[in-house]
């Protein structure tokens, strides 16, 4: 979820940053634009006023070489074109006629169509107000006109045309200060996503760790509903009340089962006892009360199945570092004498000292269980492998028979409770002893699989971590760290 929505976060601020950059750019070529502008209006409006004492007081002779106005005119011109590189010059009505007095010497109005049209604006009585922006990436130049007015009358143009070069080159800086301002306000934006996402994701991830520990046996896992918006708060609240409900009926349903299993125990062994009696007046060998005595046995092996299974899902692991392959061979040796009795094979193969974290007692009632369906199932002559590795981060033990084994959709049901295959409804058994195993073994954080084992039977493999859950916590913090 934070990687659909830091980059929806960021490109919204992104786009927020740019929509504020881009008019403030503009914002500032405008502005250092009309700063020239309104200098060079300045300029033009004291050439005129020069120029219009000429005119005024050279009627008839206003190009005289000899009248002093005019030489001042001239001499401001030119100090002015060697001061700051602008050309500049007064022009009459008629630009086809000798300036008045320009700077550079010959120089005329620009033919192009910003000198065109400032002359014309001039011409109309209008000072040059609204030249087009110059952008930094163009070569252009600033033509700036004003009229000389006298008696009313526009009998001049004073024309200036500016290099843009130095006003381009503060547009660019000021630029580079609003690229760099917007970095670094990006940056920001980034960092507060991080932590804006980071805020609102923080109580969905530990409602999916919860959960995750509660779908994998650990029904004690908790939210705390104290950060995050209020929306995720109530959720977590929420969340807390369904687990507090499904392990209540959990409890209930598991201490019903002992209950029951319990109860049941004391009326079954008075009713095996009452047949018993009434076995002593039947001739031997009668068939009734041998089919009697073995479902009476039958339903007394299931009551212990399950009460097994109750009190399996209801105690804590008493986890401890233990050496997995010593506990499997000793399994193996405890087994022998069952297996010579059926003439099967028996052995332990692997490594003589692999540890692991488990509960011995539960590990060893597991592997029993496993090691009994294999003689089971295993005809005489056939034999059984037990045998252990480490596997990355988990120790395997992997029993592998030579059985009839099963069949795809067999090894989909194998494991739940009170299953057993049509073909081996003649083998005795309850249908709960691979339900009691993978109890033990969730409660400790150990798994248990089947697969079929080649060439023929099935292979079954348990699972324990190598690392207790202490150095699991010390290592995902050295990680975080």
């Amino acid at each position: 979820m934070r990687t659909r929505l830091l980059p929806l976060l960021i490109v919204l601020m992104a786009g927020v940053l740019l929509a504020l950059g881009f008019p403030l750019a503009g914002s500032l070529a405008a502005r250092e634009q009309q700063r020239v502008v309104v200098d060079r209006i300045d300029d033009t409006a004291r050439f005129a006023a020069l120029a219009q004492f000429v005119t005024a007081g050279s009627a008839g002779a206003a190009g005289a070489e000899g009248d002093e106005r005019l030489d001042t005119l001239r001499a401001e011109l030119e100090r002015y074109h060697d001061l700051y590189g602008i050309r500049a010059g007064v022009f009459y009505r008629d630009r086809h006629e000798p300036p008045m007095a320009e700077a550079p010497e010959g120089w005329r109005v620009p033919g192009t169509g910003e000198g065109d049209r400032a002359f014309d604006e001039a011409l109309a009585g209008r000072r040059s107000h609204d030249p087009p922006q110059v952008w930094p990436w163009q070569q252009g130049r600033l033509t700036v006109a004003s009229p000389v007015v006298r008696d009313g009358d526009v009998v001049a143009v004073v024309v200036t045309d500016s290099p843009t070069g130095q006003m381009r080159s503060r547009i660019l800086h000021g630029w580079l200060l609003i690229g760099a301002g917007e970095c670094a306000a990006m940056l920001l934006a980034v960092g507060a996503a991080f932590r804006l996402t980071g805020w609102v994701l923080r109580p969905v991830r530990v409602l999916d760790t919860a959960t995750h520990d509660i779908a994998t046996g650990r029904m004690q896992s908790r939210v705390a509903a104290a950060s995050g918006p209020p929306e995720l708060r109530r959720l977590a609240r929420s969340f807390n009340e369904m687990a507090d409900n499904v392990e209540q009926v959990l409890e209930q349903q598991r201490a019903f089962v002992a209950d029951a299993s319990h109860q049941l125990r004391n009326p079954l062994s008075a009713l095996l006892l009452r047949i018993e009696l009434l076995a002593l007046e039947l001739p031997d060998g009668h068939e009734e009360i041998a089919s009697v005595r073995a479902e009476g046995k039958r339903l007394a092996s299931v009551l212990d199945d399950l009460l097994d299974l109750a009190l399996a899902e209801h105690s804590a692991a008493d986890l401890r570092l233990t050496d997995i392959a010593e506990l499997a061979a000793d399994r193996v040796d405890a087994w022998l004498p069952v297996a010579e009795r059926g003439e099967v094979g028996l052995a332990y193969t692997g490594p003589a000292a692999i540890t692991g974290w488990a509960d011995p007692v539960a590990l060893s009632s597991a592997l029993d269980a496993v090691v009994d369906n294999a003689l089971k199932f295993t005809p005489e002559g056939a034999h059984v492998e037990v045998s252990a590795r480490a596997d990355g981060d988990t120790v395997a033990i992997v029993v592998a028979d030579g059985g009839p084994g099963l069949t795809e959709d067999e090894l989909a049901r194998i494991g739940d409770r009170f299953w057993r295959s049509s073909r081996h409804q003649n083998v005795s058994g309850s249908g709960l002893g691979l339900s009691i195993t993978r109890a033990l073994l969730a409660a400790g954080g150990g798994t248990i699989g089947y697969a079929p084992n080649e060439p023929r039977g099935l292979r079954v493999t348990i699972t324990v971590p190598r690392t207790g859950p202490g150095e699991a916590a010390k290592t995902v913090k050295t990680v975080r760290t």
